[in-house]
């Protein structure tokens, strides 16, 4: 008989079951980012994150399909996840920017293109939201001023989204 028969079934079988998953996942994600009106940017960006996630499973599925006992898989997981606790500790701004991102994608009602209003008692920051990427909103005020805030300092403030445009509304009136 053929040596490992059962684990190359396996990791086939994990194989093919990471590409379905991989391939839902990028639909899915497709058709809600189309459906809310989000920007290819930013579907990329959420796709290549759940992608990862998925990745990470299936090569600890693979792991423990090809044998490596528990205790020495459990020993190398507590390793790794320590240094990256500390690596991620050492960038905690990038993490909660990137989850913070992730949260804006699914639930957060900011758009491109909406005029919001940064809910701050320090600052008076109203304008039109031109980008969200990664890490980073980017507006540009009333005042004309270039504004970039970190995504996480946008779902930490409170979020007031406007009318569209000024100038929308001003020529509605003027038409009525």
């Amino acid at each position: 008989m053929i040596a490992y028969r059962d684990e190359i079934l396996l990791t086939i079988i994990v194989l093919i079951l990471l590409f379905f998953v991989l391939l839902v996942t990028k639909r899915v994600i497709k058709k809600f980012a189309k459906l809310k009106s989000i920007n290819a940017d930013r579907r990329k960006l959420i796709r290549n994150l759940s992608y990862l996630l998925h990745y990470l499973i299936a090569g600890t599925a693979l792991v423990i399909i090809w044998g490596v006992e528990f205790k020495q898989f459990s020993v190398f997981m507590s390793s790794v996840l320590a240094v990256i606790g500390i690596a991620f500790f050492a960038q905690w701004s990038i993490l909660s920017n990137l989850t913070a991102s992730i949260i804006l994608f699914f639930s957060h009602p900011v758009r491109i293109g909406d005029r919001i209003r940064v809910l701050d008692k320090d600052f008076d920051w109203t304008g039109e939201v031109q980008d969200i990427t990664g890490f980073y909103l980017f507006m540009v005020t009333d005042k004309g001023e270039n504004l970039t805030l970190p995504t996480s300092l946008v779902i930490q403030k409170g979020i007031q989204i406007m009318n569209k445009h000024i100038e929308e509304e001003n020529d509605h009136k003027e038409e009525v």
